[in-house]
C-alpha cells in the first residue's frame, strides 16, 4: 500500500484523476490524503468532493471549505468566481458538507507520524499542543452549534497568541494558524495581506512561519495553501524535521502536486488556469 499526499485541488477534478492514474495509484489498496482546499475557483468543486468522500480519503479542511460549509448556511452569499453553486444546488449537498464539517484541522500519519496541515503550525506550539488546538475546533465544528463558529470565525484578530485567549478570539486564532497563515512578525504576530513568495518579500520584519523560531518539531510536516512558495521550502537537515510544500498553483494554471510518501517521489501535472 502506498501514500499519496495532494496539495490544494481547489475543484480542479479532472486534473486530480490525471494526477492519480499517473502516479498509478490504487483505490483499493493505496490511500489518499488531502491537504485541505478542496473546492473554489476550479470548474468541478461537486465532483472532487463526491470522489474524496467515496474514496474514503484523509482531509483536513483549508480556508475555502470553511467558506463553503459558512456560505451555505447563508452566511455569506455564493461568489461567481468561486464556482461552488452546483455543491449549493445538488441534491446530495447536506450530504456532503455534512461529511466536510466532520474532517479536522490537523491529521498525524498513525505509522509515518508525518503531520498534514493547511496552511502551517505557529512556531511556538508544540506538536503536542497543535493537536490539541485543532481538536478543540474540530469538536466544536461537528457540534450542534457549528453555525455561530462558522458565522464568526471571519477576521484578522487577534494577532499573537496567548494562552488566556477565550471564545471566539480562540477559536478564530487557531482557525487562521491552520487556515491562513504565511507570514509572521519575528514576535509571533500574524500577518494575512503578503501572499508574496519569501524571495520577494520587501517587509523585512517578516519572515514564512517555517523560518520563525522556535521551530523545533520532530516530525514531517506537510502543508498546502501557499501557491506563490511553488513548492520550495527551507529544509531542516534530518528527515523528522521535513517540511514540504504541497500547493502549487493548479487552480492558477501551474501544477497539481502529490507526494507518495514511501520514496518521496513527487508527481506533477500542468494545469490549464481557470482562476
Amino acid at each position: 500500500m502506498a501514500t499519496y499526499i495532494v496539495g490544494d485541488i481547489q475543484g480542479c477534478y479532472d486534473e486530480l484523476i490525471q494526477l492519480l492514474s499517473l502516479a498509478n495509484f490504487n483505490e483499493t489498496t493505496d490511500e489518499l490524503w488531502v491537504a485541505g482546499d478542496l473546492v473554489a475557483r476550479g470548474p468541478k468543486s461537486l465532483e472532487t468532493l463526491r470522489f474524496i468522500k467515496k474514496i474514503n480519503a484523509k482531509v483536513i479542511l483549508g480556508n475555502h471549505d470553511l467558506h463553503l460549509l459558512a456560505t451555505a448556511l447563508g452566511v455569506h452569499e455564493a461568489k461567481e468566481k468561486d464556482k461552488i453553486s452546483p455543491i449549493l444546488e445538488a441534491a446530495d449537498c447536506r450530504e456532503l458538507l455534512t461529511w466536510l464539517r466532520h474532517q479536522p484541522l490537523l491529521l498525524e500519519h498513525p505509522e509515518y507520524k508525518f503531520i498534514m496541515v493547511h496552511a502551517g503550525i505557529l512556531p511556538s506550539w508544540t506538536i503536542q499542543q497543535a493537536k490539541s488546538y485543532a481538536q478543540e475546533v474540530a469538536q466544536k465544528l461537528q457540534s450542534e452549534h457549528y453555525p455561530e463558529l462558522l458565522r464568526d470565525m471571519y477576521g484578522n484578530h487577534p494577532i499573537a497568541w496567548q494562552d488566556s485567549l477565550s471564545g471566539i478570539d480562540r477559536t478564530r486564532y487557531i482557525i487562521n494558524v491552520f487556515t491562513r497563515m504565511r507570514y509572521c512578525t519575528l514576535a509571533g504576530e500574524l500577518e494575512f495581506k503578503n501572499k508574496l513568495p519569501p524571495e520577494k518579500n520587501p517587509d523585512k520584519k517578516l519572515k514564512p512561519w517555517f523560518e520563525i523560531s522556535p521551530r523545533e518539531h520532530s516530525q514531517p510536516i506537510l502543508f498546502g495553501h501557499w501557491a506563490a512558495l511553488e513548492g520550495k521550502v527551507e529544509q531542516k537537515k534530518t528527515d523528522d524535521q521535513a517540511l514540504y510544500a504541497l500547493d502549487t498553483g493548479c487552480v492558477w494554471g501551474n501544477s497539481l502536486s502529490m507526494l507518495r510518501w514511501q520514496d518521496k517521489k513527487l508527481f506533477s501535472l500542468s494545469c490549464p488556469a481557470y482562476s
